[in-house]
């Protein structure tokens, strides 16, 4: 059930989306947290997923399935990291890390494409994840 973000992923439309709307709440938690922890938890989350994608990926016989967004709450979660929370922030850091997650620049693209497994699965919203970090850390310090 994790894999699937609790049931997000199940969703017959845009998973992915739901995946990440889904990982809001849990960020709300977690931003309580100082911010060492959340790292640790972060990183946590990425390495279990590698190994939790993986293992789903295989016991469903498709390699990154739609429904499996597990990933996706990694990356919204990397987007996040040492931003102040608001409202404005949230939606920010959402609507940047989905942007990310479905254009797949480059390096994105190449990584969906060539790695595979549960690594392959976890990294490109990794990638996604940090891209849209540095962009959301951008706007924070020059616009909001």
């Amino acid at each position: 059930m994790l894999a699937f973000g609790f049931g997000s992923g199940l969703a017959p439309k845009a998973p992915g989306t739901f995946g990440t709307l889904a990982a809001v709440p849990l960020f709300l938690l977690l931003s309580l947290l100082p911010l060492w922890l959340y790292l640790l938890l972060v990183v946590a989350a990425c390495t279990y997923g590698v190994h939790l994608c993986g293992k789903t990926a295989d016991d469903m016989g498709v390699h990154d399935d739609p429904s499996i967004v597990w990933d996706e709450f990694a990356g919204f979660w990397i987007t996040m990291i040492a931003i102040p929370v608001s409202f404005t922030t949230v939606i920010l850091g959402f609507l940047l890390f989905r942007l990310f997650d479905i254009l797949k620049p480059w390096p994105i693209d190449w990584i969906d494409r060539n790695v595979s497994g549960g690594l392959g699965i976890m990294v490109d919203d990794i990638v996604a994840g940090l891209m849209a970090l540095g962009c959301l850390h951008l706007i924070h310090y020059f616009l909001l």
